[in-house]
């Protein structure tokens, strides 16, 4: 199952942006015998400002796959669910998974309408480059825990 980080914004050469980019390609390397992988970070940009703009740019990435949308309303998981979740979309034949992160206002209300699931990093608000990371880091975690690798600790 490939993983697509799909994100509005560049980051360039940010530490934060190198922090992530580590994380996805450590779980492309121990996720390929589970299954699961690419993980990638898709970098996209609206021409005009506002979370319309930004769904025009999102949408034709979401074609044909499983979409988890980063949102502060979202479902709060802990990291052995998360794993899980994700196994069960590989166990059940998703053979894409699109994580979304909006721009500083968020995802536009017809994207989390078409997200399949929302996911929360908790009631704080984090920044965007620190959200990616993040959730690269979360990914990494999953495909660790899905391998019985003892990376993540309870």
């Amino acid at each position: 199952m490939k993983i697509t980080i799909l994100t509005i914004g560049r980051l360039g050469r940010a530490p934060e942006a190198l922090l992530a980019k580590d994380y996805v390609e450590r779980a492309t390397a121990s996720g390929r015998s589970l299954g699961l992988g690419p993980v990638e970070i898709l970098e996209v940009e609206a021409r005009k400002p506002g979370k319309a703009a930004e769904a025009e740019v999102l949408l034709p990435h979401l074609k044909d796959a499983h979409v988890i949308a980063c949102d502060e309303h979202g479902a709060v998981r802990p990291s052995r669910d998360f794993a899980g979740q994700i196994g069960r979309l590989r166990d059940d034949g998703v053979r894409r998974l699109v994580f979304l992160i909006g721009g500083a206002d968020g995802l536009d209300p017809s994207i989390l309408a078409a997200a399949d699931a929302k996911l929360a990093f908790g009631p704080q608000t984090w920044p965007h480059a620190l959200a990616r990371a993040m959730l690269a880091e979360q990914v990494y975690r999953a495909v660790t825990i899905l391998a019985g690798s003892p990376y993540h600790r309870d």
